[in-house]
């Protein structure tokens, strides 16, 4: 029975257990992916993450916790160098159980665990969305799009408003027409006076 059992002891002593889940998890930051069985995939998951979640910040006092669990230089500085750096933005979660076909001799439930950001297959990368435009045919296809505001000709209302007589733009043009006609006929009178004075002086020479 497994009463008070919080974890899964994998039947073996509390040192072994420890050694072999910093093995495991040596071998899991290092090849990104293993093959084990489902109970000490689960077991690997509680172990590894939180020293995932460690690696994000890279200091000295981060990098000695690590390496107490792990007891592995060579993983612990990949740990910190590649991992951490691709699982920056990532909040958890950052390992995938799948399950495997059972193994053959015992008929043990077989899983595989993984990092879930370096399995190209999976990682999508997002692609920007371009935008698209529909194009209709018809004869009227070009001018569809166009405002009707901008197909009406602008000078058309200021034609209507000069064609009207009683407007106040043909009283306006009638009155500067009346105001011009006195002075042109100001100007003639003048005009024939100094061609009088011209031809006077012209007598007096001769």
């Amino acid at each position: 029975m497994r009463h008070g059992k919080s974890f899964n002891h994998l039947g073996r002593k509390t040192g072994h257990r420890r050694l072999m889940l910093a093995n495991m998890a040596s071998s899991l930051i290092t090849h990104k992916r293993i093959t084990t069985t489902l109970a000490k995939a689960k077991a690997l998951r509680g172990y590894v993450e939180p020293l995932i979640t460690k690696s994000k910040e890279d200091t000295t006092h981060s990098r000695r916790v690590v390496f107490s669990y792990l007891q592995d230089k060579e993983a612990t500085a990949e740990l910190f160098k590649e991992v951490g750096a691709k699982v920056a933005d990532r909040p958890g979660g950052y390992t995938r159980i799948i399950k495997l076909a059972p193994r053959l001799g015992d008929n043990a439930d077989l899983a595989m665990i993984e990092l879930v950001d370096f399995n190209e297959l999976l990682v999508k990368e997002k692609k920007e969305k371009k935008a698209t435009r529909r194009r209709r045919g018809g004869a009227g296809a070009g001018t569809a799009n166009k405002p009707a505001e901008a197909a009406t000709p602008v000078a058309a209302p200021v034609a209507e408003e000069v064609a009207v007589k009683g407007t106040p733009v043909a009283e306006a043009e009638a009155t500067a027409t009346e105001e011009t006609a006195p002075v042109a006929e100001a100007e003639a009178p003048a005009a024939d006076e100094a061609s009088a004075d011209e031809a006077s002086e012209e007598e007096k020479k001769d």
